[in-house]
């Protein structure tokens, strides 16, 4: 039994064609998928260089102000400690790869926090071409092997 034709084709070419456009055009958008998020991922650990920089710098400060460390990060947003008020960070940031503002902490033995890191156990993309300051988190297997500790304290 023949197939039956539209204008002497046979019927069905359209749907395959079709259905070929359809399979490439996903393949095409999965692929853009990941780009997208590997973009989004290096914009968070360019946020989380940024941030744990600010808390480097801010815990060095508050150092060089009291001769200790803080025993809270908090005492970074308002130290009560003097008559002044001083304020070395304006909040406690949101940690940028975990979205949490919970942030693990580099302590002495005393409780006295001289650093901070990610929680987060992800891998990082960026494993080299760091600037000085934060070249011993090359080649880190993890987000939470990046501490940023107080300016001349490691």
């Amino acid at each position: 039994m023949e197939r039956p034709t539209v204008n002497g084709r046979q019927s069905g070419f359209t749907y395959i064609g079709l259905l070929i456009a359809v399979a490439i055009m996903g393949a095409m958008l999965a692929a853009l998928g990941t780009v997208w998020h590997t973009q989004v991922q290096r914009e968070h650990e360019k946020e989380l260089l940024f941030i744990g920089n600010q808390f480097r710098v801010a815990l060095h400060r508050y150092y060089q102000n009291n001769q200790r460390y803080p025993m809270r990060l908090e005492y970074l947003v308002q130290d009560e400690d003097k008559l002044v008020v001083r304020r070395y960070l304006r909040k406690i940031y949101v940690d940028p790869i975990t979205r949490q503002a919970d942030w693990g902490t580099v302590k002495l033995p005393d409780g006295q926090i001289v650093g901070v890191y990610s929680l987060s156990e992800k891998v990082p993309l960026k494993q080299v071409g760091f600037r000085l300051q934060d070249m011993n988190f090359e080649k880190k297997n993890k987000y939470s092997d990046w501490l940023f500790t107080a300016e001349g304290y490691m």
